[in-house]
């Protein structure tokens, strides 16, 4: 998200999520609902595909 100059704090006012929720999403500890994924996906301007892939 960095690389796109997108901070975390920013993605969880958008989401109405907590920071340490979404910091979770980030770092892989907890997983979003199905629409809270695609919601990031938009705010992003990815395909859903990109944040669900492995690397």
């Amino acid at each position: 998200m960095d690389e796109k100059g997108i901070k975390q704090t920013w993605l969880s006012e958008k989401l109405g999520k907590s920071y340490s929720q979404v910091n979770g999403y980030v770092q892989n500890r907890n997983q979003p609902r199905l629409e809270v994924l695609f919601e990031i996906a938009k705010l992003l301007g990815v395909d859903a595909r990109d944040l669900i892939k492995g690397k």
